[in-house]
C-alpha cells in the first residue's frame, strides 16, 4: 500500500509534468522522467520529496551565498511585508528599505558609482544597461554608438537582448538571436583559445588585438559598450590571464567604449573579495548585480551607474522628457529588506573572507582529486568558484563527441551520490560554487562525491567502448 508521503510525491511529479514549463530543461526528457522536487534546505544541504539529501555544490544557481534556512533574512522579509509589502518607485515615489540599500551599494562599490537602478533579475538588469548605454550616447549626440560587444561563452541573461549578449549557441537556437546590434569577441579560455606554448602575455595581446580589430571593423562610432563577467560563470568558470583587463580597458578607452561589469555571479563575495571588479582590478562604467545581493531569498537586481554616465542621462532627460524606463517591482521594499539583512549577515559572519578560504581548500582538493585523471583537461577557478573540464585526449586537448554528453551524465550520476552539481553548456565541464557557509569537512565531502560520480561515468563509458582510459 502506498504511503501518504509516497502518494504526495507521486501526485507532485504528475502535476509537474502536466503543468510546469521548466526553464533550461530538456523538455522531452522531462515529460518522460519528471522533476526532482526539493522540499527543504539548511546550510549547504537540500532534501527532496523522497527522503534523499544532497550537498548543493552550486548554491542553487550560483546564488544562495549565505546558505539555506537563515532566519535573519526570513525575519526581515516578514517584518517588511507586514510594514509595507509593496510600493512603486515611479514619479519620485520611494521607500526606506530601497533608499538604504541604494546608499549601501554605492558606498561599498569597489569603483566610484553614483546611482542605483533596481530590477528583478540579472537578465533585466543587463537589459537596462543596454538601454542606459544607448540613452547615454543619444544624450551626447552620438546616436550611432549602439553596438554592444560581449564575449564568446559569456552569460548575460535570457531577454531578447541579453540572450544575444550571451555567447552560448544554445540560447540562440530557435529564437533568431542574437539581435543585429550585438557582436562577440574571443573568450579568454586558455584550454581552447591559446596557441600551444603561448605565454599569458602573448595570449592577452592576442585577445586585446582581437577586440581592437572587431571595433575597427564595425566602426568605433557605432560601438557603445563591452560587457564582461569578471570570471565567466556558465560559459565554463573561465578566469582571464593576468593583465587581461588592463589590456582590454586600454582598447575601450581608445575608442570611447564603455565597460559593463556583469557581477551577477561574482558580486558579494564569490571570489573572496566583495566584488569581482575589485579582485581583478577592473574599472567599469556600469556594474550589474543580482543573485548574491539577497542570497536569492527574494528576486532583486540592480544596475549601478557611474557619475559620468549619470550626468549625461540627466542632461538627456532634461531634453527628452521623463526617463521612460522601469519596472513595476523596481525598488521593491521586501526585496530591499532581504538584501539589507543578507549583506549585514555576510559582514557579521565574515563570509566573504570565509569564501576565499574555503575556495582555496576547494581548489587544492579539486587539483589533488582530479588533476591526474586521464580525462581531465583542466581544473580551474577562483575563490569559491571552480570547474573541472573533461576531454577525450589531453595532449593536445581534444573534445569528446558532444552526443556523449559526458558532463551531463556526470551531473546525473552525482545525484545518486548525494551531490548536486551542474554540467555547463558547450563543453564538458562540471561546476562548483557552494554556499559560503560550507565547512571544511563539507568541502572535502563535496569533492569526494564528485570523484565517485566521475569514476562511475567513465567506467560506463569504458564498458560502452566510448573511452579507452
Amino acid at each position: 500500500m502506498e504511503s501518504a508521503a509516497a502518494g504526495l510525491a507521486s501526485d507532485l511529479h504528475r502535476a509537474d509534468r502536466n503543468y510546469f514549463f521548466h526553464p533550461f530543461t530538456a523538455l522531452g526528457d522531462h515529460e518522460r522522467n519528471g522533476p526532482l522536487v526539493i522540499t527543504g534546505g539548511k546550510g549547504v544541504w537540500l532534501d527532496d520529496d523522497r527522503g534523499n539529501r544532497y550537498i548543493d555544490s552550486m548554491a542553487g544557481l550560483w546564488c544562495v551565498n549565505a546558505g539555506y534556512g537563515r532566519p535573519e533574512i526570513a525575519a526581515a522579509i516578514h517584518e517588511q511585508a507586514l510594514k509595507l509589502p509593496y510600493y512603486h518607485a515611479f514619479a519620485s515615489m520611494s521607500n526606506e528599505a530601497s533608499i538604504r540599500l541604494a546608499q549601501q551599494l554605492v558606498e561599498m562599490s569597489p569603483v566610484p558609482m553614483s546611482k542605483v537602478f533596481f530590477g528583478n533579475s540579472g537578465s533585466d538588469a543587463n537589459d537596462t544597461q543596454i538601454k542606459l548605454v544607448w540613452y547615454y550616447n543619444e544624450a551626447r549626440g552620438l546616436p550611432a554608438k549602439k553596438k554592444i560587444i560581449a564575449r564568446d561563452r559569456g552569460y548575460h541573461g535570457v531577454t531578447l537582448a541579453t540572450a544575444g549578449l550571451t555567447g552560448l549557441k544554445g540560447l540562440h537556437n530557435g529564437f533568431g538571436l542574437p539581435l543585429p546590434f550585438i557582436r562577440h569577441t574571443t573568450a579568454p579560455h586558455r584550454l581552447w583559445q591559446a596557441e600551444p606554448g603561448q605565454s599569458d602575455a602573448g595570449f592577452v595581446a592576442r585577445l586585446a588585438g582581437d577586440l581592437e580589430r572587431l571595433i575597427l571593423a564595425e566602426g568605433p562610432e557605432t560601438v557603445g559598450a563591452m560587457i564582461v563577467e569578471p570570471v565567466m560563470g556558465a560559459g565554463g568558470v573561465i578566469v582571464p590571464p593576468p593583465g587581461y583587463y588592463d589590456a582590454i580597458q586600454k582598447v575601450l578607452d581608445k575608442y570611447d567604449v564603455l565597460m559593463i561589469a556583469d557581477e551577477v555571479i561574482c558580486g558579494f563575495g564569490r571570489l573572496g573579495k566583495t566584488f569581482g571588479t575589485e579582485a581583478l582590478g577592473m574599472k567599469p562604467d556600469l556594474v550589474t548585480i543580482a543573485k548574491g545581493v539577497t542570497s536569492a531569498y527574494v528576486p532583486l537586481s540592480a544596475s549601478l551607474v557611474s557619475e559620468k554616465v549619470w550626468r549625461a542621462i540627466v542632461a538627456g532627460s532634461d531634453r527628452l522628457g521623463v526617463f521612460g524606463h522601469g519596472f513595476t517591482y523596481s525598488g521593491h521594499p521586501v526585496a530591499a529588506a532581504a538584501a539589507l539583512a543578507n549583506l549585514a549577515l555576510i559582514e557579521k559572519e565574515g563570509l566573504v573572507e570565509q569564501a576565499g578560504k574555503r575556495g582555496a581548500l576547494m581548489h587544492q582538493l579539486l587539483r589533488e582529486t582530479f588533476a591526474d585523471h586521464p580525462a581531465v583537461g583542466e581544473v580551474r577557478g577562483m575563490g569559491l568558484m571552480g570547474a573541472v573540464e573533461f576531454v577525450a585526449r589531453r595532449d593536445p586537448a581534444q573534445r569528446f563527441d558532444p552526443a556523449l554528453k559526458v558532463a551531463g551524465r556526470i551531473a546525473r550520476a552525482a545525484l545518486g551520490h548525494g551531490l548536486i552539481t551542474r554540467a555547463l553548456p558547450e563543453g564538458d565541464s562540471i561546476a562548483f560554487s557552494p554556499p559560503f557557509v560550507i565547512s571544511e569537512a563539507e568541502v572535502a565531502e563535496m569533492v569526494e562525491r564528485a570523484r565517485r560520480a566521475v569514476d562511475q561515468v567513465f567506467a560506463e563509458l569504458k564498458a560502452e567502448g566510448q573511452w579507452k582510459g
